[in-house]
């Protein structure tokens, strides 16, 4: 594969990846991955504002886009190499693509993972053919040791985005939405390494010129933005977006979006969550939280994207089901229809009893009910009681808690951030 050493400009990387070179991967991975369905959302469209048609990508047998660039680069090595094998560094998608794809080929698949990746994660890569090697408390030390493997063992390094048949394979993705809907004229697109930006940028320049083209990093992980931007924001903390929590963005894509991304957006947490919670609730489809980061977007930034057809690439949906719950209730308890209220009672026969009834009065489920006697700043004779709590609605809890406070009560909601 290609030094990345050539890229030493932003002219050198543009001729590394045209139009023409997406053209030619979509033709060389063919039938090979599937073509997802590009539909409008005419809900989220309401909610937002703009004309929102999603790419599902999160339905390729992977459950991501990854497939697309990880087959692109294993299709045109040289085929000694191909028969010596290939390996990656990764504890996400680009591990599951390029291990299904190259076992498929025949092609023998060596996955580096921290020692810290989660079992489910393992257990998915080696399902679909590859062996894993765990080595390293970090991606860092994980990515070092792929790097010496490949030397000692005389395999390929398949990068997950820092090179352009890697990133001409993620093209693709924007070679059929602009196909499937030529009338977009805005695309917002998660950012980690910037391999998927530098082929979609690609594909819209050449075929759009005027295309709105932007660039989605969860605020955690603000690294192309300060790379792009000369800034140098934090970077670093647990993100629902793990599939772009990329500390270094590529060299080679970097010039790519440098050159090509109109804007790059930085999204909070709280924003992400809402987006998976809403394409699941809306949509009935799965997305982790990179891949609902372009959603998240444009729900930040009503203004910017008021009145826009906007092209947004669900591209992973490999999200783990414990925090997949954790996510849709605490969605819940923002809309205020779940909630825990935080009481202060006198220690005495009724007291809890008496509150009750006011649930009773407005029709909220309690679901748990927790006592704190002793670890309290109160007097001997005072508790604490959180009780959660189901609601309609805001309104409906907002009634419950006004009620109480008339009738004596200190009542405190529990905030989520």
């Amino acid at each position: 594969m290609t030094s990345l050493k050539a890229f030493a400009s932003s002219d050198a990387a543009l001729s590394a990846l045209t139009l023409d070179d997406v053209r030619a991967a979509a033709a060389r991975i063919g039938d090979a991955v599937v073509r997802t369905p590009m539909m409008h959302s005419q809900t989220l469209s309401n909610i937002t504002g703009a004309q929102i048609w999603l790419k599902f990508e999160n339905l390729q047998f992977t459950a991501a886009y990854k497939e697309r660039g990880a087959l692109n680069a294993l299709l045109q090595m040289d085929p000694y190499k191909r028969e010596r094998g290939v390996i990656a560094a990764s504890a996400g998608n680009h591990s599951q693509g390029l291990s299904y794809h190259g076992t498929r080929l025949s092609v023998p698949v060596t996955i580096v993972m921290p020692r810290t990746t989660p079992t489910v994660k393992i257990m998915q890569t080696e399902s679909v053919g590859g062996k894993v090697v765990l080595e390293g408390e970090t991606f860092d030390e994980a990515y070092a040791h792929a790097l010496k493997l490949e030397k000692e063992l005389d395999l390929t390094f398949v990068h997950p985005f820092d090179h352009p048949h890697v990133a001409a394979g993620q093209g693709t993705v924007a070679l059929e939405m602009l196909e499937d809907q030529p009338d977009l004229d805005c695309i917002v697109t998660p950012i980690g390494g910037g391999g998927l930006m530098s082929g979609m940028a690609t594909v819209t320049r050449a075929l759009k010129p005027d295309m709105d083209v932007v660039g989605v990093q969860a605020a955690l992980y603000p690294s192309m933005h300060n790379k792009v931007n000369g800034k140098a924001l934090a970077c670093g903390g647990d993100t629902l977006a793990e599939g772009i929590a990329v500390k270094a963005p590529g060299a080679f894509t970097s010039w790519i979006v440098d050159a090509l991304v109109d804007d790059i957006l930085l999204v909070p947490e709280n924003m992400l969550e809402r987006a998976v919670s809403l394409l699941l609730q809306i949509e009935k489809t799965v997305v982790e939280g990179a891949g609902a980061a372009g959603l998240a977007a444009v729900l930040a930034n009503p203004e910017r994207f008021k009145g826009k057809t906007i092209g947004l690439v669900l591209c992973g949906g490999n999200i783990d089901t414990r925090l997949l719950a954790n996510v849709l209730l605490r969605d819940l308890a923002r809309q205020g229809r779940l909630a825990r209220l935080r009481v202060t009672l006198q220690d005495r026969p009724g007291a809890l009893f008496k509150v009750m009834r006011e649930f009773d009065a407005h029709n909220v489920n309690i679901i748990e009910i927790y006592h704190q006697r002793i670890f309290t700043g109160l007097p001997a004779k005072g508790l604490i009681t959180d009780i959660e709590c189901e609601a309609r609605d805001r309104d409906q809890l907002d009634a419950l808690v006004s009620t109480l406070r008339e009738r004596g009560y200190t009542v405190e909601p529990v905030e989520l951030n």
